[in-house]
C-alpha cells in the first residue's frame, strides 16, 4: 500500500476522502474529534503544494441533499483547524464543486457537499456507484484515501474512485492499520478485550475471532444482559436480544473449552426507565446484584464492584482494546463504569488501543485526555471488522 510520500502531489488535484462524519446538533459540531483527525494528512498535502480536494460523508442522508447533514460546519471547523481558508462546494459533482475546484491555487483546499447527497454514493448498483466514480475522478488527479471510519464500506468514493486514479494511503489509514495489525499479529499478553455498548448482535463477529486470540473478555453496556440471561439469571427490565441467548451460551462454553476468562458485572446501576439524556435531569438510581436485577429495574451501567473487578482485570495487561461503553455514559448517573474502564487503561501500561465509534466520543466527553491512550481509532465498525479478519474493501482498493 503506498503512502502519499510516494505520490508527486505539487500543482496537482488531489481527493482526500476523509471521515468529517462528526456529530452535530442544531448546526453546531459537538465533537470534532474525526475533523482533527484528518488535519495532518490534509495539511501535508497543502504544505506540499497540492490542490486539496475533501470528500467525506455525514449521517445517513437518503441520496438527495438535506441540509440536516451538510458538510458546511464542517468546512468551517477544518479550515480554522488548518490555519488557512478552505473552500466549500455546494455540491458534489456540480457546478459548484467543478468551479470551486477549479479556482484552487497550489496549496489551496476545498470541501465538496456531503458525498451521500448522490444516491450513487451508497447504490448497490455498480454501474451507477460507478457512474458517480467517474464524475468524482474528472474532479481530480490523484486519490489519497484517509477514511479509515468508511473503509469497510462498498461506497463509490471508498472503493471504486481508487481504480479510476493514482492512489495511496493517508497518514491515517496507515496509522490505523498499523495499530490494528498489533492486535492481530504478534500480540503482547495478556491480552485483554473490553467489549460495551447495546447490542450483542453488533459484537458477535468479534467475539467469535477474538475467541481464538484474546486471554480475557470483560464485557459492559446493554450487551451485558443477554450474557447474564444466558447464564440464568434474573435482569429484570434490563436490554435482552433473547434471539441470541443460544450463540453467547456457545461463546461462554468455548471460552471456558479454550481457557479465555470471560468477565461479566458483578453488580449494575440500574432504574426503573431511561433517563432523559436531553435535559440529563437527575434520575433515581439503584445499585443492585447483576445476577438478581428486580423486576422493572432496568440495568444502564455496571455498578462499583464490577468497576473494581474490571480494573483489576486490566491492571497485568499488555495489550487492550476496548470498544463499547460500560453504560448511558451520556448521563452522569450512569458514567462512573465507562469512566472506570477508561482510568484503567490510563493507569495500565499496556498498549492501550480504543477502538473508536461512542467509546472514543466517551473519552472526550468524560474529559480525558487522548493523549493518555495508545491510539484512539476513528473507526469503530471498520476496528470491528479488521479484526473479525474481514476483507475491507476501502483498504483492498488501496493495495497494488
Amino acid at each position: 500500500m503506498k503512502t502519499i510520500d510516494d505520490l508527486g502531489v505539487a500543482g496537482r488535484r488531489v481527493f482526500v476522502r476523509a471521515d468529517l462524519n462528526v456529530p452535530l446538533e442544531n448546526g453546531a459540531i459537538t465533537d470534532d474529534g474525526r475533523v482533527r483527525a484528518a488535519v495532518p494528512t490534509i495539511g501535508k498535502l497543502a504544505e506540499a503544494g497540492a490542490r486539496v480536494i475533501v470528500a467525506s460523508h455525514l449521517g445517513r442522508p437518503e441520496g438527495a441533499p438535506d441540509p440536516r447533514f451538510s458538510l458546511a460546519p464542517v468546512a468551517g471547523r477544518l479550515g480554522e483547524l488548518l490555519g488557512r481558508d478552505v473552500a466549500f462546494a455546494t455540491d458534489t459533482v456540480g457546478g459548484s464543486a467543478k468551479s470551486t475546484v477549479g479556482a484552487l491555487a497550489d496549496g489551496q483546499v476545498a470541501v465538496l457537499e456531503n458525498l451521500r447527497f448522490n444516491a450513487g454514493e451508497t447504490s448497490k448498483d455498480d454501474a451507477e456507484r460507478g457512474a458517480f466514480a467517474d464524475s468524482l475522478a474528472a474532479l481530480a488527479d490523484v486519490y489519497v484515501g484517509d477514511g479509515f471510519g468508511a473503509v469497510h464500506r462498498r461506497h463509490a468514493s471508498v472503493y471504486d474512485l481508487p481504480a479510476r486514479l493514482p492512489h495511496a494511503a493517508g497518514g491515517l489509514i496507515a496509522t490505523e492499520v498499523g495499530v490494528l495489525r498489533k492486535l492481530t499479529e504478534d500480540v503482547e499478553r495478556p491480552y485483554a478485550v473490553v467489549l460495551g455498548g447495546a447490542k450483542v448482535s453488533d459484537k458477535l463477529g468479534v467475539i467469535d475471532h477474538l475467541l481464538e486470540r484474546a486471554d480475557r473478555i470483560l464485557v459492559g453496556g446493554g450487551m451485558a444482559y443477554t450474557f447474564l440471561r444466558a447464564q440464568g439469571h434474573e435482569i429484570g427490565a434490563s436490554l435482552l436480544q433473547e434471539d441470541q441467548i443460544p450463540a453467547v451460551q456457545g461463546y461462554l462454553k468455548r471460552a471456558e473449552e479454550r481457557g479465555v476468562e470471560f468477565v461479566l458485572p458483578v453488580d449494575v446501576v440500574a432504574a426503573a426507565g431511561f433517563p432523559d439524556l436531553r435535559t440529563k435531569a437527575p434520575s433515581e438510581p439503584v445499585t443492585v446484584a447483576a445476577d438478581a436485577i428486580p423486576s422493572g429495574l432496568m440495568g444502564l451501567d455496571i455498578g462499583p464492584r464490577s468497576q473494581e473487578l474490571y480494573a483489576a482485570r486490566l491492571a497485568d495487561a499488555a495489550t487492550v482494546f476496548w470498544n463499547g461503553p460500560m453504560g448511558v455514559f451520556e448521563h452522569p448517573d450512569y458514567a462512573e463504569g465507562t469512566r472506570a474502564v477508561a482510568r484503567a487503561l490510563i493507569d495500565s501500561p499496556a498498549f492501550t488501543v480504543v477502538g473508536g465509534g461512542d467509546s472514543a466520543a466517551a473519552v472526550r466527553i468524560l474529559g480525558f485526555d487522548e493523549e493518555a491512550f495508545g491510539h484512539i481509532s476513528t473507526g469503530g465498525g471498520a476496528s470491528l471488522e479488521y479484526l473479525e479478519g474481514k476483507t475491507l474493501p476501502g483498504l483492498a482498493a488501496l493495495e497494488d
